[in-house]
C-alpha cells in the first residue's frame, strides 16, 4: 500500500507563488513516476505534471507549461510543484499521485494510488 500526503495548498492572490509538496512511504519511490492533477469545481479531473523515476522526463499540460515546476526528492520520497505566477483559472483541488510505471505519463489510468488533494485558490 502507497500513502502519499499533500501539503502547501492556500489561497493567493493572482500572480502569487505556492509550492506544493507530496510526501509517499509504502513502497519504494524512486522507481515510478509521479504525477500531479488537479480538479475544479464542476470539471473532470486533468492532468498538470508529471517525471520519470530519475527525474529525466518531464511533461506539462500547455495551461501550466513556463508557470508551473514539478521536481523529485528520491532521497525524500517527496514530490514537489511549484507554482509560479498564478491565475484564478488555476484555483482547483490538487492531487499527487504515483504511477505503477516509472517512465512519465499524462494518462491518469496509469497511476495506482493518489493522495487526498489540497486546495489552491487563486483570487483575482
Amino acid at each position: 500500500q502507497v500513502q502519499l500526503v499533500e501539503s502547501g495548498g492556500g489561497l493567493v492572490q493572482a500572480g502569487g507563488s505556492l509550492r506544493l509538496s507530496c510526501a509517499a512511504s509504502g513502497r519504494t519511490f524512486s522507481s515510478y513516476a509521479m504525477g500531479w492533477f488537479r480538479q475544479a469545481p464542476g470539471k473532470e479531473r486533468e492532468f498538470v505534471a508529471t517525471i520519470s523515476w530519475n527525474g529525466g522526463t518531464i511533461y506539462y499540460a500547455d495551461s501550466v507549461k513556463g508557470r508551473f515546476t514539478i521536481s523529485r526528492d528520491n532521497a525524500k520520497n517527496t514530490v514537489y510543484l511549484q507554482m509560479n505566477s498564478l491565475k484564478p483559472e488555476d484555483t482547483a483541488v490538487y492531487y499527487c499521485a504515483a504511477a505503477r510505471v516509472s517512465y512519465a505519463s499524462r494518462w491518469f489510468k496509469e497511476y495506482g494510488y493518489w493522495g487526498q488533494g489540497t486546495q489552491v485558490t487563486v483570487s483575482s
